[in-house]
């Protein structure tokens, strides 16, 4: 089983991100934090800063976002972040991150006392539309998923894709699955100010976000700008015509990543260049290229036509709009166009810079620091009754439904018990029998012992399924633990993963939230953010 990748860069045990100059130190420590931000300090292009500065002001008023982007315009250094624009925000670990980028990049500006800004990376340029039109909502028996109708073929890049018409009744049926929440009108209706019928996805996050963190002044990008793209378009110049090298290099960090115990987050096909391409131009779809013979040609995966190198590049200079980056590229188009000097991410982004060293060498830029973004359990007062109900700890709901049942059952007639009654008297009997038979030729002592095992077997799989009957013989036990664990650790995996923010809005506050998680992560321990904390 690979190791944990995000403990042990902790622990300073990857070696492709922890500091060439300080072997042995916390990759997080206070040297290595004021060295980012030093390293990192410069002016966005007057181009860039202008993009940055109309996107923004189209978002909810903010005296604490208009100082951010006019610090990014005279030398601040910026903590970025980032996550694909899903329906009502997306998954919880959205606003973790935001979170945890507003709070770093305050604690580096007290710290260092040079100006450090929070920034959001809108990741617009990916196409895969059914990995954000769904959202999902606690309820009693468990998830309720809602969702927006969407083509799954779709391959244009979801800056230029629209809500549907079905967004309303969307919102109508979350206003339905959040019930009597006392704010629950309040939380839908921010989401109705943006998420309506033909609003692009972006600027439907984006708006709501945006209002969200207003008052900490949280700066957003969406990178599918002619401006902005114009401005990386020496990027994927050199990601065309260094593919090859950059493949290989890349492979061997995966390869050097797997001898130390590590899994690879992606997956390097030789040769193939890191740049999506939009052959019928940059509102049209985009595919992955990977090399098609020895003549300079790459194929379109899950395309048809074949392109010339000179042919691409010669696009590339006509129009930069026509090239979007792959989950690789992406960091290296962020530095690009912004001071980063972290980056605010969950495990598979922090795999994604393990892999990112050989990337970054090639395009002579030094790597941010990676921080692994805050992680919470929301216990709101649903999931604090069945906990004191149950008398467990909120750990314990991530346990197998089956087992947590077992811990809680009443006493009563157990497998090992089932075993004894049912064994002992066989057991007895077989002894005797094999006693009697102390000649038997080898076939019968053979027989013998297989029937021992036959029914050794299936009194073991009786006990079991009489154990598991035992344990769901009380009603209303297993629905108090089926609620709990619907609440804390839906199916087993992490709540932030799954559930949206509404429905522990429409009990809290969406603001009140976001209030919280600020809050509750330490400025002064970038390290420890990972541990998972209970937020109530």
């Amino acid at each position: 089983m690979p190791r944990d990748i995000v403990r042990s860069y902790l622990r300073g045990e990857v070696r492709a991100l922890h500091p060439d100059d300080e072997p042995g130190a916390a990759p997080l420590g206070p040297a290595a934090l004021a060295r980012a931000v030093s390293r990192a300090r410069r002016a966005v292009s007057p181009e860039v800063h202008a993009v940055i500065a109309a996107q923004n002001a189209r978002l909810a008023p903010s005296s604490a976002r208009d100082a951010h982007v006019a610090a990014l315009g005279r030398g601040a250094a910026a903590v970025v972040t980032g996550q694909q624009v899903g329906l009502f925000l997306g998954p919880l670990y959205t606003l973790y991150k935001a979170a945890s980028a507003v709070v770093l990049a305050r604690a580096l500006t007290a710290r260092t006392g040079a100006p450090v800004v929070p920034v959001f990376w809108l990741q617009t340029e990916d196409h895969d539309l059914p990995e954000i039109a769904s959202v999902a909502v606690p309820g009693p028996g468990g998830a309720t998923t809602l969702s927006v109708p969407i083509d799954a073929a779709n391959r244009i890049a979801i800056a230029h894709c629209a809500l549907p018409g079905e967004v309303a009744g969307c919102l109508a049926a979350l206003a339905d699955a959040l019930g009597d929440g006392p704010r629950a009108a309040e939380h839908v209706a921010r989401l109705a100010r943006y998420y309506r019928p033909g609003v692009p996805w972006a600027e439907a996050f984006a708006g709501v976000l945006g209002e969200l963190f207003a008052p900490e002044g949280l700066v957003m990008i969406d990178p599918r700008e002619p401006a902005l793209a114009a401005a990386v378009a020496g990027v994927h110049a050199r990601a065309l015509a260094d593919a090859g090298p950059i493949a290989q290099a890349l492979i061997a960090g995966g390869e050097e990543l797997a001898r130390e115990g590590f899994a690879t987050a992606v997956h390097v096909r030789p040769g193939a260049p890191l740049s999506f391409f939009h052959p019928a131009g940059s509102r049209g779809p985009r595919y992955r290229l990977e090399p098609a013979g020895d003549r300079g040609e790459f194929a379109e995966c899950g395309g048809e036509a074949r392109h010339h190198r000179d042919e691409l590049t010669c696009a590339l200079a006509a129009d930069p709009m026509q090239f979007s980056t792959s989950a690789l590229l992406r960091p290296i188009v962020q530095d690009t166009l912004l001071p980063t000097c972290a980056y605010v991410g969950g495990p598979a982004e922090v795999a994604y810079f393990a892999q990112l060293v050989p990337l970054y060498r090639a395009f002579d830029r030094a790597l941010p620091l990676v921080v692994p973004r805050a992680r919470f359990r929301i216990v709101d007062e649903r999931a604090r009754r069945l906990l004191d109900r149950l008398a467990v700890a909120a750990d314990d709901a991530a346990r197998p439904e089956a087992e947590l049942l077992a811990r809680l059952r009443r006493p009563g007639i157990d497998a090992g018990e089932v075993s004894a009654r049912l064994l002992a008297p066989f057991a007895a009997a077989h002894d005797a029998l094999a006693a009697a038979l102390p000649d038997a030729p080898p076939d019968l002592v053979r027989a013998l012992a297989r029937t021992r095992g036959t029914v050794d077997r299936a009194v073991s799989r009786l006990a079991a399924r009489v154990d598991r009957a035992a344990s769901y013989r009380d009603a209303a036990l297993v629905d108090a633990v089926r609620r709990l664990r619907a609440l804390l650790a839906p199916d087993g995996a992490p709540q932030e993963r799954v559930y949206g923010l509404a429905g522990f809005a429409a009990r809290a506050g969406d603001r009140a939230i976001v209030e919280r998680v600020l809050a509750a992560i330490d400025p002064e321990d970038p390290a420890g953010w990972f541990t998972l904390r209970e937020l109530t």
